[in-house]
């Protein structure tokens, strides 16, 4: 299966963003609110669950947009490489969709960390518990702290995000990769897909079968890499800049491991559910542009 060209990555990616984040928002608000220092309640509990979501629409559609454009170039440069040096092993296959969606990750984080910064600081009912109003309270450290200091407070947690994107990507990934060849395979030997759709409408695995597959590598991941965002949530809504370390030790020192799973639920079911409509919307959005191209290219040879 051929990746989908730059133009259907870019419009897919920015159409699976926006939906999976404005879907899902209530989950994501209960669990940065389950995983802030000063507690559940104290952060808003089941109240305002809305809040934030208007940083989430600014930057949902350009971060997605940015993740799939850098991930499917990079693997259709790095699938190309491995064709002249006669290598497509599953193994260099893994790779390949490891490095690429590492690569996504970091571009989409130009975008995602700002928002991420001013939703979870609206999230927890700081700053008069809006995005608006997050925005400007950054904005207005510049008189003290200089556009540098007010950039730094604006990228706050760049690093423990990209340190907890990367893993969780490096398995969600090639898990949804390797799932979806397997759902080729499976297609191509019994004429049908998982869910009976006839094998020659497609040539890819069809929406549902992906969401289905997105749904899995996401939940796993989610589960896995929950102490780096847990990390990531007390970094950027701390009063002050503090070391990793530091934040660490003191989690540890007064309540052990235990507030490290904080959230795990929420964001287990959260990123599963994610997971399903955002690879599945994604794969709907490639596989109808690439059906129309494919039909109008065809036209036009006529």
């Amino acid at each position: 299966m051929s990746n989908p060209p730059f133009q259907t990555a870019l419009l897919a990616g920015a159409l699976a963003g926006t939906t999976v984040d404005l879907t899902l928002f209530p989950l994501d608000t209960l669990k940065t609110r389950l995983q802030s220092s000063a507690g559940f309640f104290a952060s808003g509990g089941f109240r305002g669950i809305y809040r934030g979501v208007g940083s989430a629409v600014v930057g949902s559609a350009p971060g997605a947009a940015f993740f799939f454009c850098t991930y499917e170039t990079t693997k259709s440069f790095l699938s190309s490489s491995s064709s002249i040096h006669s290598s497509s092993s599953t193994q260099t296959r893994a790779t390949d969709h490891m490095l690429a969606a590492s690569l996504g990750e970091i571009a989409a984080c130009a975008v995602r960390v700002p928002t991420e910064v001013i939703k979870q600081r609206a999230q927890a009912g700081q700053h008069g518990g809006s995005s608006l109003s997050s925005l400007l309270a950054i904005l207005h450290l510049r008189r003290d702290l200089g556009f540098l200091g007010m950039t730094r407070e604006l990228y706050r947690g760049w690093g423990i995000t990209i340190l907890r994107e990367v893993p969780f990507t490096v398995l969600q990934f090639p898990l949804w990769e390797r799932l979806k060849k397997w759902g080729r395979e499976r297609k191509a030997q019994t004429g049908r897909g998982l869910f009976g759709e006839e094998a020659e409408k497609k040539k890819d695995v069809g929406a549902a079968e992906s969401a289905l597959y997105g749904s899995v590598a996401g939940g796993l991941a989610a589960a896995v890499t929950t102490p780096l965002d847990v990390l990531k949530t007390r970094v950027m809504l701390s009063a002050r800049r503090e070391r990793i370390p530091t934040i660490v030790r003191g989690i540890l020192r007064e309540n052990g491991i235990r507030p490290f799973f904080s959230g795990i639920g929420p964001r287990v079911m959260w990123i599963s559910i994610g997971g399903a409509i955002f690879l599945g919307s994604y794969q709907w959005a490639v596989n109808a542009m690439e059906s129309k191209r494919v039909t109008t290219t065809r036209d036009q040879r006529f």
